[in-house]
């Protein structure tokens, strides 16, 4: 087999329960849901950190996030009872992405959407792209998803235009003028479904009546918890979305949809799509516990900025004919390190002997063939701005160890009959628990873990008021 195009589609913030073929019953993504039958869906995907930047740098390195030195979504800092660790705030020029390797391997490499790697001189085009568009040190389209963007490296377009709309445009005229001779990378990172919560009023109504139809505009979806960890939320409280409702964030998610589709019918317009590996993931778990809280990860746990399962557990599908069954899944683990050999290796092109990889190439899941992921490890030393507190966490096979640095208790779950973590094992098996700290131990010495010191200025909050926002 020649080498395949590959698209590689990365979503903000999306929900593991956010997609139609993922169990929603409030938001419709038929388009998505078609990669999930022409495909296979992977049950336990994880992104390698709760928040984005350090996932990006692990999807480009095939590093973890640690090693790399980028643990923080870039910008971020937070303390609590704990300081707040440094940590590199771009992606290191050292560190031969994964579009450097496809580069060299005579791939034709284009960046289109978010990046929040670094300032401009760790770019896109800085790390082996040809071609970028988009990408920025933003973290979110700060000036709102409608032009004018001000993005410094997408050019606005007529007022109001929808930029979900636009970086689709671009990466279908992209596909469009390719050089056929070529494989081609497109790496389409979309800002959506990350804060503002926005989008086109027509959708939104189309939701607004849909919640009236099931009755969800009648009940209460936030419960009000205890207050924040973090020092600058102090007098705000957690607050968890219980049930997908938000008209919204529906649309945001129908916008995503529809754009996946017209990509999708791109390639089946120009004859590519056998030819083609589409990959579709998220970079962290869904916002379900502030900042509005516009979605629900039930029945995980939490969601973005935590260590459970809400934060890391991610949609993942990938579609590639002739190689892949359609309807197929696979239960196996998976995490952002892998994506890295995986690409390289479907590409024919093999790992960099050279470069430190953390991680394992999913081939033969992908060929329905025995794979074995062994250990997954995270390390997020920092406070989240939605109410995450520093841990650290290892999953091996079905059991998933988390150890939080603030006081170094550790919970235990058995993940086949408790995805939604609510039984503390750790003291019930003492000789598991054990035998996995040990491990996870191991990990944090071999890549170098800071560990966040205790804050001798900490202050508990006192009465603190419900989030104002909600």
């Amino acid at each position: 087999m020649s080498q395949p195009n590959i698209v590689f589609v990365l979503v903000d913030d999306l929900g593991w329960a956010d997609l139609s073929c993922q169990g929603s019953v409030f938001y419709e993504t038929p388009h998505i849901d078609r990669l999930a039958a022409e495909g296979m869906a992977f049950t336990d995907a994880y992104a390698a950190a709760p928040v984005c930047s350090p996932t990006r740098a692990s999807l480009m390195t095939g590093k973890y996030p640690a090693r790399v030195g980028v643990t923080q979504y870039i910008g971020g800092s937070a303390q609590g009872k704990l300081l707040d660790v440094p940590y590199i705030d771009h992606l290191p020029h050292s560190e031969h992405s994964i579009a450097a390797a496809l580069r060299d391997g005579g791939y034709q490499t284009w960046h289109v959407g978010k990046w929040h790697l670094g300032g401009e001189p760790y770019w896109p085009d800085r790390h082996g792209f040809d071609v970028n568009l988009g990408g920025c040190d933003w973290g979110m389209p700060a000036h709102g998803y409608f032009s004018p963007y001000r993005i410094a490296t997408l050019p606005d377009g007529p007022d109001g235009e929808h930029l979900p709309d636009r970086l689709t445009d671009e990466a279908l005229n992209l596909i469009a003028q390719r050089d056929a001779d070529r494989p081609f990378f497109l790496n389409l990172w979309y800002y959506l479904v990350h804060t503002p919560i926005e989008a086109p009023p027509e959708l939104v109504a189309k939701y607004q009546a849909k919640a009236r139809a099931m009755e969800l505009d009648q009940q209460n979806p936030f419960e009000v918890g205890e207050p924040f960890p973090c020092e600058h939320k102090r007098h705000q409280r957690i607050t968890r979305r219980t049930v997908q409702s938000d008209p919204t964030y529906a649309a945001m998610v129908e916008t995503l949809d529809t754009n996946v589709g017209r990509l999708l019918d791109q390639l089946d317009a120009l004859g590519i799509a056998d030819d083609t590996l589409v990959v579709f993931t998220s970079d962290n778990g869904g916002l379900a516990t502030a900042e509005g809280s516009p979605t629900c990860n039930a029945p995980l746990a939490e969601g973005k900025g935590w260590m459970y399962e809400g934060g890391n557990r991610e949609p993942l599908l990938v579609r590639w004919p002739g190689v892949i069954k359609p309807r197929s899944t696979c239960s196996e683990p998976v995490t952002s390190p892998d994506f890295y050999p995986t690409l390289l290796e479907a590409a024919q092109l093999g790992p960099l002997p050279t470069q430190h990889i953390d991680g394992k190439s999913f081939i033969p899941a992908l060929r329905s063939e025995p794979f074995e992921r062994g250990p997954i490890y995270w390390h997020y030393p920092h406070y989240s701005n939605q109410g995450g507190a520093p841990g650290c966490a290892i999953r091996e096979g079905d059991w998933k160890l988390i150890q939080f640095f603030e006081d170094h208790h550790v919970e235990l779950y058995h993940l086949p009959d408790d995805i939604g973590e609510h039984n503390n094992l750790a003291d019930d098996k003492p000789q598991r628990t054990f035998a996995l700290q040990q491990q996870l131990e191991c990990w944090l010495e071999d890549i170098e873990a800071t560990i966040p010191k205790p804050n001798p200025d900490y202050v508990p909050p006192t009465d603190p008021a419900s989030d104002p926002s909600v």
